[in-house]
């Protein structure tokens, strides 16, 4: 009886981690969406995190990338933000490696409106992730993404684009 509780609560505490590790990444894309540079820094481990976004850039660190996101997601127009991003993450595959390590495969679904070109883009990819336990909490120590297809297409000369609220941004 013994054994089996612990084997019980060795498998509770595994799939209590998988699902910190899913919201890690579902904190990641809503910070995408949300403008939210803060949280999206903070998905990454302090130094050190391995970042491959294919045409956007490798990096060795989060920092560059997390400065990139900010130029981008906050760009403004007349005090209006040109960017909107949509990233619906799914079919997530997360296998703990080891004592607070894990690694994890996603699908992305993404859509963006670029309203400086007037475009709007859909595209599909695969992230391969890994993860650590950094002060306690999931962090990514690893992101790489690689693109399956996009289509760029120009936005109907009649599309009205109506931006919502960013509640993150108004910290």
């Amino acid at each position: 009886m013994q054994q089996t509780n612990e084997h019980l609560a060795r498998r509770i505490d595994a799939l209590e981690q998988i699902e910190a590790i899913k919201s890690l990444k579902y904190r990641y894309w809503r910070a995408c969406d949300g403008k939210d540079p803060r949280t999206f820094r903070d998905c990454f481990v302090a130094s050190g995190a391995s970042i491959d976004y294919g045409r956007m850039g490798a990096f060795d660190d989060a920092d560059p990338m997390a400065e990139i996101f900010t130029k981008v997601a906050l760009h403004t127009v007349d005090g209006k933000h040109v960017i909107f991003d949509m990233h619906h993450g799914m079919h997530p595959e997360i296998t703990l490696t080891g004592v607070g390590t894990a690694a994890g495969r996603w699908t992305l679904r993404f859509r963006q409106l670029n309203l400086l070109d007037r475009t709007e883009k859909l595209m599909t990819g695969e992230y391969d992730d890994e993860y650590r336990l950094e002060d306690g909490r999931w962090r990514m120590s690893k992101c790489h993404f690689t693109e399956t297809w996009s289509m760029v297409r120009p936005l109907p000369a009649d599309a009205v684009i109506s931006e919502g609220t960013f509640a993150e941004v108004a910290r």
